[in-house]
Parts: C-alpha cells; sequence; structure tokens
C-alpha cells in the first residue's frame, strides 16, 4: 500500500496504532488486490473511522445474524 500523505516510519513504532490506521485506509481508500485480516478487523473494530455505508456492510459480513 502506498500512501504519499502519512509517514508511516513513524506510525510503525506504535503497532497497534499503525495497524488501526492501515485498516482505515485500505477499507476506505481501496484493497488495491490486497487482503485485510478478519482477525484483526474484529479486534480494531471500535476503533475504526470507517464510511458509515463501508462499516455497516463490513459489520454484516463479520456478524451475520442467525435466522431462527
Amino acid at each position: 500500500m502506498y500512501n504519499w500523505s502519512t509517514d508511516t516510519t513513524k506510525l510503525k513504532k506504535n503497532k497497534t496504532q499503525y495497524t488501526a490506521w492501515r485498516l482505515e485506509q485500505l477499507i476506505n481508500f481501496g484493497l488495491h488486490k490486497e487482503k485485510i485480516n478478519k482477525q484483526e478487523l474484529k479486534k480494531y473494530w471500535k476503533t475504526l473511522h470507517l464510511d458509515p455505508h463501508k462499516k455497516k456492510y463490513l459489520s454484516f459480513l463479520l456478524w451475520p445474524k442467525k435466522q431462527s
């Protein structure tokens, strides 16, 4: 992933912050043939700042409601 507006060398020093930032970037601006780790996405879900429509769709995929 290429990001011209952020100095990722400083972000990489804090693994938690970097992982959350990277997930946000991938979801909001495109994957470019990368895959998102489902466990990481669930772990950082509450802290991610995502487009509301994308967040709703992803929550549907991550936590589908069981039909009875």
